[in-house]
């Protein structure tokens, strides 16, 4: 039986946004033409550049409108231009720029880690807006990404309550003001096919329009995967003039995954270095008719006033809505003699989720007696609601033979029926105020502040049995204020160095959105964060090459710790730490060779935590690599011709909080070649994983989630 997706009132409401927006769109169509000039994009290859990006402005780091090198905190830009010239397919991809950041795209549990913390503990951004839970960052294709922007540590004084590993923020393309046409097809292995187009369009006097749609078909290197996935990106803006613009977005995704791979099991003994049996590594042990489906939709509408030079006011509102459906049989492991797989993990789930917002920002560019003194403020109210509706009988499916098996129908298992049931309410409501400063407090010596201060309301309503550990109904609040203090001495024209402290707040045991009551009946705080962190970044070699380096130390206390009396009750005792050093690099030695590079080292250890009434003082958390390092190269042989050479190490990381089993680090390198045939068209070439080498992308203490093995595309890109 195939997953439907049905419209209900606020669906339907978001439909209406869309069409309305279509109409305004029609409208300044229809209005009398004005001739204007058209500005002809061609397929130009994307300048081999690499020196690092410190000089674009970042809204991920500051609201003031900061570059990098103005930030007293480690920042990353990843461009559109930096993704073409990697090649990355997807935002996943995309984040392998980011210094310490691995990431695996597992259906049910999206991960990041970001120095040396979790995807619970790292806020993952949509245009600067946290939906609060982790699997609403599915890989998307980069195709409708204009660029990822990332802030190292603690940086809930900026966007709430959840990021003190650090925070991601993934950006859409919107209209601009000027015309293009841009498009792609891709072949590659899997029966990959796939075709996107870009338009960028004067709709009327000060209005233009974009369109951004990507469609991706194909199976996998996982036996009976089958993917399908369309992005749709569509903005209109609008310049009304003294200094008032509007631009109306929307954003579709649609995604569906036939017999979705959860992982591949452990060969027994399961302890030390883990080992899969390499006959089951393309092996897919889920049921027959497996299913990830997920459908999410945006809408915003973004108002800017720019009253003066000095003074600009924003407002955004803000809708998200995602439904995602699970069908699967998800965990599997070896018997003692590795003779057969027993498959168990039945799991009938839905996630429903929305989100309403607006914010308010405005800036302020003024003076304190001599000395230059930027101010950002705003507020922000957002009301997040999520039912679940978990379906999971206990029970072991069926023992298979690991190399020829045929495994059953969804619905032919034992106690599995149809439809969702569903478990629990959650509704977060969040009020946020802050505000943000820079003053010069010498021509060279910058203070840089940051606060923010929330009312979070949660309320938990159960939809099924009331027990005493499942009331009908629980509410709790919380207040946290969060802030930053950082210091940025410029001590030539192309060199700082910088010192900050800065806190953070999340939940204590995952998300606000997705709490249980065991979660919150006990626990009336959110988890403190804080992080030092100094670091420099500077231009040498007569401008040929840039630099960063930090070095950091962040806290993390009142975790959520298993209560080894009361089972699915939690308390706040535990305590993690973690140290590291970022050292960042870029070369430009002349105009045909590119070298950029990253390097990162973290000491990650649970101070205080328990497990089964055990301590895991000093133990490594789970799937945290202790070192990453990251290279590129880009040469070109000719003005038309470009090749490129990407490798990446990747430490090795534990499978268990008690650190007895480990995966161990592996390196795999990526090529790329590009061929300029005229100022319209490029032909793309990529070899990935060139060395077909095995690695887990994440671990637990039953299987591996595989990286994908050797694969290979090839691309066209036009402009028309």
């Amino acid at each position: 039986m195939k997953t439907r997706f049905h419209l209900q009132p606020r669906r339907l409401a978001l439909a209406l946004g869309c069409a309305l927006g279509a109409w305004h769109l029609q409208a300044q169509a229809d209005a009398p033409a004005t001739t204007i000039p058209t500005v002809e994009i061609t397929a130009t290859a994307p300048r081999a550049n690499g020196l690092l990006n410190l000089d674009t402005p970042s809204d991920t780091a500051s609201r003031l409108g900061l570059s990098p090198r103005e930030t007293p905190a480690s920042v990353t830009v990843v461009d559109r231009a930096l993704i073409e010239v990697r090649g990355a397919q997807d935002t996943q991809e995309i984040l392998r720029a980011i210094p310490g950041v691995t990431a695996h795209d597992a259906p049910g549990s999206i991960g990041v880690s970001y120095r040396g913390f979790g995807s619970g503990s790292v806020s993952q951004l949509f245009n600067g807006i946290n939906v609060q839970y982790s699997i609403a960052a599915r890989p998307v294709d980069s195709w409708i990404v204009d660029r990822v922007e990332a802030i190292g540590g603690p940086s809930s004084f900026l966007f709430g309550s959840g990021a003190v590993g650090g925070s991601i923020n993934y950006v859409t393309k919107l209209a601009v003001e000027r015309e293009f046409s841009e498009g792609r097809l891709r072949l590659g292995t899997d029966a990959l096919k796939e075709a996107s187009v870009g338009l960028n369009r004067r709709v009327g006097d000060g209005h233009y329009a974009r369109i951004d749609l990507n469609h991706r078909d194909g199976d996998s290197w996982v036996d009976g995967v089958e993917r399908r996935a369309t992005q749709l990106a569509v903005s209109l803006r609008s310049d009304f003039g003294r200094g008032v613009t509007h631009t109306l977005a929307y954003e579709f995704q649609q995604e569906d995954v036939d017999r979705p791979y959860w992982g591949t099991p452990y060969l027994n003994p399961v302890g030390g270095k883990l080992r899969i049996d390499e006959g089951t590594r393309f092996k897919n042990f889920n049921a027959a008719d497996g299913v990830y489906d997920q459908r999410v939709q945006w809408l915003r509408s973004i108002g800017a006033w720019k009253v003066n030079d000095a003074l600009q006011f924003t407002n955004t509102f803000y809708v998200y809505d995602a439904l995602r459906d699970y069908r699967n049989v998800e965990t599997y492991r070896f018997n003692p003699s590795n003779t057969a797989v027993n498959r168990s993990g039945v799991l009938l789930q839905r996630h429903d989720q929305t989100l309403v917002g607006d914010r308010i920002d405005g800036v302020y560019r003024g003076r304190i007696g001599e000395r230059r003194s930027d101010w950002a403020f705003g507020v922000d109210f957002s009301i997040n609601r999520q039912t679940r509706y978990p379906n999971s009988p206990v029970t072991t499916v069926a023992t298979v033979d690991p190399y020829h098996f045929v495994t059953e129908h969804f619905f032919d298992l034992p106690n599995v029926r149809p439809g969702f049931r569903p478990d629990r309410d959650n509704e977060v409501k969040t009020t946020a105020l802050y505000v943000e400063n820079r003053t010069a407090l010498l021509p060279t010596l910058n203070l840089v502040t940051a606060l923010r201060h929330e009312r979070i309301a949660l309320d938990l309503v159960n939809r099924r049995e009331v027990t005493a550990t499942a009331p009908a109904k629980f509410s709790r609040s919380y207040n946290p204020t969060t802030g930053r203090l950082g210091l940025v001495w410029d001590v030539t024209p192309g060199m700082n160095l910088y010192a900050q402290y800065a806190t953070a707040a999340d939940p204590p045991s995952g998300v606000l959105s997705t709490a249980s009551f065991g979660d919150v009946l006990t626990n009336n705080e959110l988890t403190t964060g804080r992080q030092a962190e100094v670091g420099a970044k500077g231009d040498f070699w007569q401008g040929k090459g840039t630099a960063t380096v930090a070095a950091y130390h962040i806290t993390r206390k009142n975790i959520a710790t298993p209560d080894p009396e009361r089972g699915g009750v939690t308390f706040l005792v535990g305590e993690q730490s973690a140290q590291g050093v970022e050292l960042s690099l870029g070369l430009q030695p002349t105009k045909r060779l590119a070298l950029q590079g990253n390097v990162t080292w973290v000491d990650a250890e649970y101070e205080h935590y328990y497990q089964g009434g055990v301590s895991l003082a000093g133990k490594t958390p789970t799937n945290t690599p202790k070192t990453v390092t990251n290279l590129w190269l880009s040469y070109a042989f000719t003005p038309t011709v470009q090749a490129h050479v990407g490798a990446r190490r990747v430490g090795k990381v534990y499978a268990d909080a008690a650190n007895t089993m480990y995966w161990p680090s592996y390196t795999f390198v990526d090529l790329g070649l590009r061929w300029q045939i005229d100022r319209r068209l490029a032909l793309e070439a990529r070899v990935r994983n060139l060395t077909d080498r095995l690695y887990a992308a994440n671990v637990s203490s039953a299987m591996a989630y595989l990286g994908a093995p050797r694969t290979a595309d090839v691309a066209l890109r036009m402009a028309f």
